[in-house]
C-alpha cells in the first residue's frame, strides 16, 4: 500500500522536496532568486513538526527581520490547518540572542533586567567617555567612532582582542581604550548595545568555565534552520556554529550570488564555505525560477558566472522565453530620465500598473532627475527605503542656506541652519531672537541685526551669529556676479557644511556628499537663484500625491526581495556601477559584489528589463565622458536588444581592463574627456523656426526665433520664453 504524501508537500518540485525532507545532518538549501525558498522553510518546518521529529520549543529557527520572522510564524501554523505554534526559539539574531542572554545574564556581569540601549543612547554615552578622556569630539566624531565599536562586534571582537593598530589613528589611536571603558560603563549600568547580545553569548557559549549551558542547548536545540544564511556576520556565524555543534540538524538557506551587504558586515565565504564548516554537508540548488522570463534570467546568469567566488548554479524557467532585455545607450542624464519616461508611459498605454514597475538606481543621488521628469510628464511615485530628493536632510539644509540668501525675511529657513554646522547658537538663544523679532513686529535676520548692536548676548554667541551674518551679507553681494550653482558651491564649502559631512565617518555620509553636489548640478538649468528655488516649491507642492498606483524608486540594495513586471536599471557606467568607490576600497572582493547587485537588478523583473546607460555625465558640476559598465558587455547577446543614440559608445570591443581586473583601459576614445553642455555636437543651423523641440523644464514646443543660440520657443503649455539652444533637443 502506497502511503499518500501530505498536503503540504504537494506542489513543490524535486530540489524543494529533497530539501523539505532532508531534515538530518548539515544541509545547504542554495535558493536562487525567485525559486520559493521561503515555500521550503516554511514547508520544513511544518514536516518537522507534523512528522513529530521534534517539539516546538526544540527548533530554532532565525530570521534577519521581524517581518520575515512574522510570516513563518503565520505561514507554518497555515500549512498545520491554522494550528498555532507555540514556544518555539523563533526570530532575529538580536531578539534569539536577548532571549538567551536574559537567563545567563549574571554571567556577563548583568542582571536579567539589563537594558538594551538605541544608537542615539550609544552615542551619547561614548561621547561621554571621549569627554572625560580629554578627546576632541570634533575632529573624531563619537558616532564614527561607535561605528568602529559595532564593526568589532560584528567580527566578535572583545576589547582583549583589539589592538591599536585595529584602529588605526582613530581618537588618536585610543580607540581600544575607549572601546575598554565604554564595555565597564555599560556594564556598570546594566545595560547592552545590539552587538553585545550576540557578543556576550558568544564569550559565554565559548567559556570551558560554562560548559554546562552550551551543552544544555545542545540537549534543546535538535533542529536549526537559518534564512538568508549569505548576509550572517562573522559574529552571526560563530554563535550558530557553537550551537550546531550539538545535533547537527542545521539547515542554512540563502543564495551567495544576492550578498550584497558586506558594507555592513556580511560575509559571502561563510556560505562558500559551509561545506567545510559542516562535514558531510549535503547541497541541494533550487534553479527552478518562478518569478521571471527566460531572457531576464539567461541575461542575469551571464553576468553573475564572471564572479570567481561562488558555488554556482543556473536558473531556468518553465514558462516562455519573453521579452528580450533591452539596452539602451543615450548621450547624457536628462536623454536617460526622458527615455526611461517615455518607456513608463507606453507601459501606460498598454494597461500596466504604476505599482508593478521600479527604477533601481546604484547611487541615492540619481534619483533627482528622474523624480524630475516624473512630476512634468504627471506620473505618480514614491521612494522606497529613503525620503524624495528635496526632502532629504542635507537637501533641505542646503535649500535653506540658499533661501536665506534670496530673502533674509525666510525665518524658518534661518532657523533650520542657524546652528548647522554647529556653532554654540543653542535654543535659549534662538528663543531670545524670535521674542525680539515679536516685540519689534519684525524677522530673525533683523533682531539679530540689531542684536549685535548691543551687549545682551554672551561673547561667544555673539561672535558667531555676527560671523553668520557676515557670511549672508558677502554671499548675497556676490548673486549678480556669480553664477548661482557656483554660489552655492561656495557657500556649502564656506559655512562648513561640506566638511561636516566628510567629518561624518557613517556610512550615509559620502551618499549625502553625493546628493548635494547633484543638487548644485541640476541648479544650472535655471537661469536664476529664485528661478531654482521656486521650481523646488512647486516639485515639492506636487510630490504629495497619495493615489496607490505609484512607480517604485529605490536603490539596488532597497530592492532585494522585492520583484516587480518591469525594471529600470539606469546608470549602468564604469565608476558609477560597479561604484569605483567600492572597487578601490575592497578590489576585486568589490567588483564581485556590484556584480551581485547587477544580478540582484536583474531578477527582480518578471516580464521586463530595461538597462541603460549615458555616454555623458554630470558629476559635480562637469558634464564627465563615461563608457559603459563591464556588466553590459558580460550580457549575453541572445538574451539582450541593445541600441544606443549616435555619438555613444557601443559597448563590447571597445573596453579592455588593466591587470587588477578592475581599472577599465578605453581604446576608442579617451575616458575622462570634459564635455560642457556648448560642446555638444550639433548640425550646422540644427534649430531653425518652425522646429519641434523638448526643454527638460517646460516641455515640448516650436522655434518661433533664432538669434546666436537662442531660441525663443512657443511651448505647448508654458507660452513662449527665451531658452539656450543647448538645453533642448530636437523632436524631429
Amino acid at each position: 500500500m502506497t502511503l499518500l504524501a501530505p498536503d503540504y508537500l504537494s506542489g513543490l518540485n524535486d530540489p524543494q522536496r529533497e530539501a523539505v525532507l532532508s531534515i538530518e545532518g548539515p544541509v545547504l538549501v542554495l535558493a536562487g532568486a525567485g525559486t520559493g525558498k521561503t515555500r521550503v522553510l516554511t514547508t520544513r518546518l511544518a514536516h518537522i513538526l507534523q512528522t513529530g521529529k521534534a517539539f516546538p520549543s526544540q527548533i530554532l529557527a532565525v530570521t534577519f527581520t521581524n517581518k520575515a520572522a512574522q510570516e513563518m510564524r503565520e505561514r507554518v501554523s497555515h500549512l498545520r490547518g491554522g494550528q498555532p505554534v507555540e514556544g518555539w526559539w523563533l526570530g532575529t539574531f538580536h531578539a534569539l540572542a536577548a532571549r538567551m542572554l536574559r537567563r545567563h545574564a549574571d554571567l556577563a556581569g548583568l542582571t536579567s533586567a539589563f537594558t538594551i540601549i538605541d544608537p542615539d543612547d550609544q552615542i551619547r554615552l561614548l561621547k561621554q567617555l571621549m569627554d572625560n578622556e580629554n578627546i576632541d569630539t570634533k575632529k573624531w566624531a563619537p558616532k564614527a567612532m561607535i561605528g568602529i565599536i559595532d564593526r568589532w562586534k560584528d567580527k566578535a571582537y572583545s576589547p582583549e582582542d583589539v589592538s591599536a593598530s585595529d584602529a588605526g589613528e582613530a581618537a588618536g589611536g585610543r580607540m581600544p581604550h575607549l572601546y575598554r571603558l565604554y564595555q565597564e560603563r555599560l556594564k556598570t549600568v546594566n545595560a547592552c548595545d545590539f552587538g553585545d547580545l550576540l557578543l556576550h553569548m558568544i564569550r559565554i557559549l565559548r567559556n570551558p568555565q560554562h560548559a554546562d549551558v552550551l551543552a544544555d542547548y545542545h540537549r534543546r536545540f535538535r533542529y536549526i534552520l537559518v534564512d538568508e544564511y549569505q548576509d550572517t556576520n562573522v559574529a552571526q556565524y560563530m554563535w550558530l556554529r557553537l550551537l550546531a555543534k550539538g545535533s547537527g540538524n542545521i539547515c542554512c538557506v540563502g543564495d551567495d550570488d544576492q550578498s550584497i551587504y558586506g558594507w555592513r558586515g556580511a560575509e559571502v565565504g561563510n556560505i562558500l564555505r559551509f561545506e567545510q564548516d559542516f562535514p558531510g554537508a549535503k547541497i541541494i540548488r533550487l534553479e527552478q525560477n518562478y518569478r521571471s522570463t527566460g531572457h531576464i534570467l539567461g541575461a542575469a546568469g551571464g553576468v553573475i558566472a564572471h564572479n570567481e567566488d561562488r558555488l554556482g548554479k543556473t536558473l531556468w524557467s518553465a514558462s516562455d522565453e519573453g521579452e528580450r532585455v533591452v539596452v539602451r545607450g543615450l548621450w547624457d542624464g536628462p536623454a536617460e530620465a526622458r527615455y526611461v519616461g517615455e518607456e513608463i508611459e507606453q507601459l501606460q498605454h498598454k494597461r500596466w500598473r504604476l505599482s508593478q514597475m521600479a527604477v533601481l538606481v546604484r547611487a541615492g543621488f540619481q534619483t533627482r532627475e528622474f523624480e524630475e521628469r516624473f512630476i512634468q510628464l504627471g506620473l505618480n511615485y514614491k521612494v522606497v527605503g529613503g525620503q524624495r530628493f528635496y526632502e532629504r536632510q542635507e537637501i533641505r539644509d542646503a535649500l535653506a542656506y540658499l533661501r536665506v540668501v534670496a530673502q533674509p525675511a525666510d525665518d524658518l529657513a534661518l532657523e533650520r541652519i542657524i546652528n548647522v554646522p554647529k556653532r554654540g547658537i543653542g535654543d535659549t538663544t534662538i528663543q531670545m531672537l524670535y521674542a525680539v523679532a515679536r516685540s519689534k513686529d519684525s524677522n530673525l535676520y533683523v533682531a539679530i541685526s540689531q542684536l549685535l548692536e548691543t551687549d545682551e548676548l554672551k561673547p561667544k554667541t555673539k561672535a558667531a551669529l555676527a560671523q553668520v551674518m557676515g557670511d549672508f551679507e558677502r554671499w548675497r553681494s556676490l548673486l549678480s556676479t556669480s553664477g548661482h550653482g557656483a554660489l552655492a558651491s561656495q557657500i556649502l564649502d564656506e559655512s562648513g557644511y561640506i566638511a561636516m559631512w566628510q567629518a561624518d565617518k557613517s556610512p550615509d555620509a559620502p551618499g549625502r556628499i553625493e546628493n548635494l553636489k547633484e543638487l548644485i548640478a541640476g541648479m544650472g538649468e535655471y537661469e536664476t537663484l529664485p528661478a531654482f528655488l521656486e521650481h523646488v516649491a512647486l516639485v515639492l507642492e506636487r510630490n504629495d500625491q497619495n493615489s496607490d498606483d505609484a512607480l517604485s524608486i529605490m536603490t539596488l540594495h532597497g530592492a532585494k526581495g522585492l520583484e516587480f513586471d518591469a525594471v529600470f536599471l539606469p546608470g549602468w557606467e564604469e565608476g558609477l556601477f560597479p561604484s569605483q568607490r567600492s572597487m578601490d576600497e575592497n578590489g576585486m572582493k568589490g567588483l564581485e559584489e556590484e556584480r551581485r547587485l547587477a544580478y540582484v537588478g536583474l531578477t527582480r523583473a518578471r516580464q521586463r528589463a530595461y538597462i541603460s546607460y549615458a555616454a555623458n555625465r554630470q558629476m559635480y558640476g562637469s558634464w564627465i565622458s563615461a563608457i559603459p559598465s563591464r556588466f553590459v558587455d558580460e550580457l549575453p547577446a541572445e538574451h539582450i536588444e541593445s541600441s544606443s543614440e549616435q555619438g555613444t559608445y557601443n559597448p563590447g570591443r571597445s573596453q579592455h581592463w588593466d591587470s587588477s581586473g578592475i581599472t577599465p583601459v578605453v581604446r576608442s576614445r579617451p575616458a575622462g574627456t570634459s564635455y560642457s553642455r556648448q560642446d555638444r555636437p550639433l548640425p550646422k543651423d540644427a534649430y531653425t523656426r518652425g522646429v519641434r523641440v523638448f526643454h527638460e523644464k517646460f516641455g515640448k514646443g516650436v522655434v518661433v526665433n533664432v538669434d546666436g543660440h537662442k531660441l525663443d520657443i512657443a511651448f505647448d503649455r508654458g507660452g513662449t520664453k527665451r531658452v539656450m539652444d543647448s538645453f533642448v533637443s530636437r523632436e524631429d
